[in-house]
């Protein structure tokens, strides 16, 4: 969280006019109303090199930060505590620094017409400027996290946690739902939205008109694209991954965003005391630079088939709202850099999140 700054957007004469004309205001205003834009602006850290005088085509960077304001928009509307949080900060004057977004994808089993494990999220990430800077083995869940920092201003826009299930590494039965359910995937990137991928990953840059027929396509990817599991299906699935069980119900949406905080432990202490739902215990890094907690997921309702077809509602584990206190290092040039690794014990822990109860 950020109070407001120079780089920031606070609202002046001035900086109001720059953001008018930008090539970010006008790819959000074919998505939002003048409100929405509003809100985002008043609840997000938005960096100054992604508000650039209007001209003929939007970079990548631009692109990158408008679908990354909606995507933080879209998980401000499913988790009520999150909002909550952000309500009180904009009380307050303050914003969100979006530190990054995790998502989840399966790999090792048929995924439709839907590309298998996080090539379905790369495909999009690296059009847009995004480079891998980080490998986590998640061992004890059967997973891999990779993470993502776009090239071209690591410390300002959000990195993306894109993890894969190896579903090759449990039961037979297990597979076998994996493959039927997720076997379902449709592609949400049309053959033209394919190709302004490519256009932009070979330039850096796309027309205006483009760029704002690809934003509302990128944002949804970040869905679920598979047909509805069934109880059985979802109960079976469960009985053995409880980060399956929530891929069954939530596809590919934000598994969480992260509010990037001075102070960790004052967030936690300030959450806990006014009765929201925090993780027991703060996840520090194994370099003690990177200290993570979250609330635990929202309980949701979600679509399923009973054993004659028909669609029941079920109560499940939702989305959730995490928060990241990053210290400075020099690296071995004699350079201060921002810590934006990771840790796959951190992450395991924050995983937990959305699992029956959480932790």
């Amino acid at each position: 969280m950020t109070a407001p700054a120079a780089n920031s957007l606070p609202h002046d004469a001035t900086t109001a006019v720059t953001f008018t004309d930008s090539q970010l205001a006008k790819l959000l205003r074919t998505q939002r109303t003048q409100e929405q834009i509003d809100f985002l602006l008043r609840a997000l850290h938005v960096p100054a090199c992604t508000v650039q005088l209007s001209r003929d085509k939007v970079s990548r960077l631009e692109l990158a930060q408008a679908l990354n304001m909606l995507l933080f928009e879209k998980l401000l509307q499913e988790v009520p505590d999150a909002a909550a949080y952000v309500a009180d900060a904009m009380a307050a004057g303050e914003r969100m620094h979006f530190d990054h977004g995790a998502l989840r994808t399966v790999q090792g089993a048929n995924t439709g017409l839907l590309p298998p494990g996080e090539a379905a999220i790369t495909r999009i990430l690296r059009p847009l400027g995004y480079v891998q800077n980080g490998l986590y083995p998640l061992e004890r869940i059967r997973m891999t996290g990779r993470t993502y920092g776009h090239a071209d201003a690591p410390e300002e826009i959000a990195q993306f946690f894109v993890s894969e299930l190896h579903a090759d590494r449990f039961s037979p039965e297990f597979q076998a739902i994996v493959g039927r359910v997720i076997g379902t995937s449709r592609d949400p990137l049309s053959d033209d939205a394919k190709a302004l991928l490519a256009q932009l990953e070979a330039d850096g840059e796309l027309p205006l008109a483009a760029a704002q027929a690809l934003l509302p396509v990128l944002l949804s990817c970040f869905e679920r694209q598979h047909e509805l599991p069934s109880v059985a299906e979802y109960e079976r699935l469960r009985a053995e991954s409880a980060e399956m069980a929530w891929i069954a119900t939530e596809g590919n949406v934000f598994n969480h965003a992260t509010d990037r905080v001075p102070d960790v432990e004052a967030v936690a202490e300030r959450q806990r005391a006014l009765g929201r739902p925090m993780k027991d215990k703060i996840e520090v890094s194994r370099n003690g630079r990177v200290r993570q907690t979250a609330y635990r997921a929202c309980t949701v309702l979600r679509p399923m088939l009973d054993e004659h077809g028909a669609v029941v509602e079920m109560a499940v584990p939702g989305s959730f709202y995490e928060f990241i206190s990053r210290d400075r290092y020099v690296d071995e040039q004699g350079v201060q850099r921002l810590d934006l690794s990771f840790d796959s014990g951190n992450a395991q822990g924050i995983f937990k999140m959305t699992a029956s109860g959480g932790m």
